[in-house]
């Protein structure tokens, strides 16, 4: 069953190099910034943040579902899937205004249970004119999945490979970045007690921003890039950075496909 709700969120933001040469910083680039300069792909997500008080939060960190979000009764939040596609460089230190919309809430049952999909289009405007459309696809679930179905595993014979490491440094300081609240990305015990994992959860978006990183060094420039989830990675884990023929993937140690990509 699919909705179609009539749901707009517009935030702006000065979009500050402080807090671009922070999440250099953060992931090991110490590459000066200045105002004007293109910013780094994903590097808007660090910014636009729509800050809630504590009296307005879920359980999880998140600001509660019925705002922006409608309540879809599922508790728990997934990032599954994503598209961006370039119109024009987002420029550090200049003001930009992000229009949000619900696009489609779909409602499936699978194996792990009842399922909630929903679709969110980002359109991010800088001097008047549109430089980047983005497409989240956000999943939601019950508590306690009926079934967990075996993660796929990665492509080999990549063509180039990073290796890459995560702590709960790093983790704490993208969750601060990017205002995320969830705690699955800094509260162990949660992680482990309530939400089933074995291990503090890497952020799908930090796994997509090193991927594009990645292709960037790749191609030079980026039209479009489009991911998706397939496994979580925790954060004690060393993860392999793969690209071939304009595909990237996140391979886990035990050759588990954590995400792929296509980027042009």
């Amino acid at each position: 069953m699919t909705e179609q709700p009539d749901r707009m969120q517009t935030l702006a933001d000065p979009m500050d190099i402080g807090r671009a040469q922070a999440l250099a910083a953060t992931l090991g680039d110490m590459t000066p910034i200045e105002v004007g300069d293109p910013l780094p792909p994903f590097a808007h997500h660090i910014y636009f943040w729509d800050a809630q008080p504590p009296n307005a939060l879920g359980r999880d960190g998140h600001p509660a579902k019925g705002s922006f979000i409608p309540d879809l009764g599922l508790p728990r939040r997934m990032w599954a899937a994503g598209k961006l596609v370039w119109h024009r460089p987002l420029l550090a230190g200049i003001r930009a205004e992000k229009t949000s919309v619900i696009e489609s809430i779909t409602r499936k049952s699978g194996r792990s249970g009842p399922l909630a999909f929903v679709r969110v289009r980002h359109d991010i405007k800088q001097r008047m004119t549109l430089a980047l459309t983005e497409y989240q696809d956000l999943v939601y679930r019950e508590d306690q999945p009926q079934a967990q179905p075996a993660p796929p595993m990665a492509p080999t014979g990549e063509d180039h490979a990073e290796t890459v490491h995560f702590d709960s440094t790093l983790l704490f300081r993208y969750s601060a970045l990017t205002f995320n609240g969830h705690r699955i990305h800094y509260d162990e015990s949660y992680a482990r007690d309530v939400e089933g994992y074995n291990g503090l959860v890497v952020h799908g978006p930090l796994l997509a921003h090193l991927l594009m990183g990645l292709a960037q060094r790749q191609l030079g420039t980026l039209t479009s890039f489009a991911y998706r989830a397939t496994s979580p990675l925790m954060h004690h884990e060393t993860a392999t950075l793969c690209w071939k023929d304009n595909s990237a993937w996140v391979r886990g140690p035990d050759g588990r496909q954590c995400m792929i990509a296509e980027a042009s």
